[in-house]
């Protein structure tokens, strides 16, 4: 079993890869000190485990189980944390296992144990959970960050979306039918290949040719409506965004 160790402190990794090391089947693939490392390193590692911190500088555990619920296929995801059992059911988070540190070996050897690559079911119940704060992008060898609300719209082009921001705009390898479902009202459809945010909205422009563009209030990019979706904006722009 392909292991990924995650935690913003060297000792608890090194006790964690310790541990790790002395179980059978299992070796420790990477390690990382946050969440947006765990996110690149999970899926260039191909992990099947992720022993996930909760409390992290940055992207924290619970936002990067988040993330890597979107990776396909998905790996397992067991949090080591300071807080109690009890505690953790607030963050609704799925999860194989929650261990509390300092980490015993037999709880890690059973969470080890349970921890498969999550079914179906698992990965749409990951989906449906608090959306994500931010979006991961690959720019060649690296991993941007793009905060949701700094987001002006998605445009899907082929087999990528594009993710326009206030700084420039970066490709993401997922569906706009899945980006509406997780941010809901935070973006309205104008167009079977496009959202928009209405935050970011200056207002909608008729041409002679019938058809309809948005523009917004800080950047240069039109977005068409299509007419199917025409009605549905306006009301929406009508209504204050």
């Amino acid at each position: 079993m392909r292991v990924l160790v995650v935690d913003d402190e060297p000792p608890a990794r090194e006790r964690l890869r310790r541990l790790v090391a002395e179980l059978p089947d299992c070796e420790v693939v990477g390690e990382a000190g946050d969440g947006a490392t765990a996110v690149r390193l999970a899926e260039e590692r191909e992990a099947e485990v992720v022993l996930l911190d909760v409390r992290m500088p940055g992207v924290d555990g619970i936002e990067a189980a988040r993330h890597l619920g979107h990776a396909q296929p998905p790996p397992a995801i067991i949090f080591t944390t300071a807080y109690t059992d009890h505690a953790l059911e607030a963050f609704e988070t799925p999860a194989v296992d929650y261990l509390v540190k300092p980490v015993r070996r037999e709880r890690l050897a059973a969470a080890l144990r349970a921890a498969r690559r999550p079914n179906r079911a698992q990965v749409e119940q990951a989906r449906a959970g608090e959306p994500r704060q931010r979006l991961c992008a690959r720019l060649g060898g690296r991993l941007e960050l793009v905060a949701v609300d700094a987001v002006r719209y998605f445009r899907a082009e082929q087999k990528y979306v594009t993710v326009r921001h206030g700084d420039g705009e970066v490709l993401i390898e997922e569906s706009l039918k899945a980006l509406e479902r997780e941010f809901g009202d935070r973006f309205l459809r104008v167009h079977r290949k496009a959202l928009v945010a209405p935050a970011w909205v200056g207002g909608l422009q008729r041409m002679d040719d019938g058809r309809a563009w948005i523009w917004f209030h800080d950047i240069d990019d039109t977005v068409e409506v299509s007419r199917r979706h025409l009605p549905a904006v306006r009301e929406r722009l009508r209504m204050g965004q």
